[in-house]
């Protein structure tokens, strides 16, 4: 290594720092005005939610949105990434120390209950999101990604489940994730609406749904009370 290449590494060190570090601050930035830009998505949906309306109901100026994102769907589609992140890992923990299929059934069905109500303006959005990716393809990638993350994650569950109770599952995984998505969407609906009934009506077609969908002989089930 000649003197001046040596001389080039030096130098060129701290600026690939630098610009590391530049870009770093970037993402941050974008992922902290993606999050603020969630909330207003998630209450007046894609079609209703302009960059002004993000900025009017945040600490933000449309002004720095316009510098971090090119245009609303840029905003959006980041937003698409970031619920992907999160929605899955809200259900990590179900298979956590468990080793029966009656406590898996319930923990799951009671999980999925519990965030179509708690985290109902989110699941509006993604519902929103889905339908809209019919009509704009750069939300396509996102939002087929999406799914499928949630479809592996349903099937996790269903195939643990059928190893305790000694059953085999009477669909594939996408056949089931889309079992489950249509009550789960019809009560987010409801929610919606303000049915109050909606959560326990949730809860009873998933938990007999899982059973339908995965048959076991009776005696491989503890009797439920």
């Amino acid at each position: 290594m000649t003197a001046e290449t040596i001389e080039s590494v030096v130098l060129s060190a701290p600026a690939e720092r630098g610009m590391a570090k530049r870009s770093s601050k970037v993402a941050a930035k974008r992922e902290e005005l993606a999050r603020a830009a969630f909330k207003t998505l998630s209450e007046l949906g894609y079609a209703g939610t302009s960059l002004r309306d993000i900025a009017a109901n945040s600490e933000y100026s449309h002004g720095v949105l316009h510098y971090y994102f090119a245009d609303k769907l840029d905003l959006i589609t980041h937003c698409v990434r970031l619920y992907k992140a999160e929605c899955v890992a809200a259900y990590d923990d179900v298979l956590d120390d468990v080793d029966d299929a009656e406590t898996l059934r319930q923990r799951f069905v009671r999980r999925l209950v519990d965030t179509a109500v708690d985290e109902l303006p989110t699941h509006k959005l993604w519902y929103d999101l889905r339908i809209q990716s019919m009509f704009e393809p750069l939300l396509v990638v996102g939002v087929r990604e999406i799914d499928e993350e949630l479809c592996a994650m349903i099937w996790r569950v269903v195939s643990r489940y059928a190893e305790l109770a000694g059953g085999v599952p009477v669909l594939d995984a996408p056949g089931m994730y889309a079992a489950f998505d249509g009550p789960f969407e019809r009560a987010v609906r409801r929610l919606a609406a303000g049915e109050s009934a909606a959560a326990d009506d949730l809860f009873d077609q998933l938990d007999a749904l899982l059973g339908a969908l995965v048959p076991v002989a009776s005696e491989s089930l503890p009797a439920r009370g």
